[in-house]
């Protein structure tokens, strides 16, 4: 069951038309630049840190988008689904998924400055 879950995740993530494509290319670049720098400046230890934090607060955006919006089939806060001749089509995800990318950053980097 939870491999069917993923599988579709993973098959809408690959195919939403919520970001363009400019933008997936560029989050890609931007956690690796991310973490090259702060491998650079804080070490191994700190990057493996910053990355998990990362990891686990974008999965928990993830699952709140994928629980309020009932696995993509209705609208919720900047995620919005119309229905059009029997299909779903979705707008593009708004400011509040940005700030939330932006946070998650933010938090992660602002915990591994101040860890010892």
């Amino acid at each position: 069951m939870i491999h069917k879950e993923i599988k579709k995740d993973i098959d809408f993530l690959k195919n939403h038309t919520l970001q363009p494509f400019w933008w997936k290319i560029a989050k890609v670049f931007i956690l690796i630049t991310g973490t090259i720098t702060i491998w650079k400046i804080f070490g191994l230890l700190k990057t493996i840190i910053w990355f998990l934090i990362i990891l686990v607060l974008a999965s928990v955006v993830h699952l709140i988008y994928r629980i309020k919006t009932n696995t993509y089939t209705k609208s919720w806060m900047d995620f919005k689904v119309k229905e059009t001749n029997g299909e779903q089509t979705y707008q593009r995800i708004g400011l509040l998924y940005y700030s939330l990318v932006v946070t998650i950053f933010f938090i992660a980097t602002l915990t591994v400055f101040l860890l010892k």
